[in-house]
């Protein structure tokens, strides 16, 4: 279902000069696909859709390229490699240390990394709580921390 409405979202976007959310949910409707505004505001940022200045001075959502998401994934990335120095699993929260100041951009970039187990997080200054779906979850993130620090 997810895929499906983004692909929609994705042809919708093509061919018409979409501004809004909102008009982006009536524009789905139109298609079949009832959405609120929270599933719509996720899909935009994991379809790394951004808002460009049409001919009239309007804005419009358009699909970053290809090029520009692998590079922006890879910036996350550097991100949370830089600044994480230790992690842990405690049942399904996995706590990321960080340097001073920096939980907030670490936690920033695992939220834009789309990793739908990913129940949601928490950034103080040095320390981010990560919420996982289940423990196994937590686990496995733990080892994609690991392969990532590398």
């Amino acid at each position: 279902m997810k895929k499906e409405r983004q692909d929609v979202i994705l042809k919708i976007i093509s061919e018409k000069d979409v501004d809004t959310q909102n008009q982006l949910i009536v524009e789905l409707a139109n298609a079949g696909i009832e959405s609120t505004q929270a599933t719509v505001s996720r899909d935009i940022k994991e379809l790394h859709l951004i808002k460009e200045l049409t001919q009239t001075g309007d804005y419009r959502y358009v699909a970053r390229n290809r090029t520009d998401a692998q590079n922006y994934s890879a910036r996350l990335k550097a991100i949370f490699k830089e600044s994480v120095t230790s992690y842990a699993c405690a049942q399904n929260i996995v706590v990321i240390k960080t340097l001073p100041g920096l939980a907030p951009a670490a936690c920033g970039a695992i939220d834009a990394m789309g990793i739908d187990e990913l129940v949601g997080s928490i950034a103080g200054d040095d320390t981010g709580f990560l919420a996982m779906s289940d423990l196994v979850t937590a686990e496995h993130f733990c080892k994609k921390i690991e392969e990532m620090l590398r």
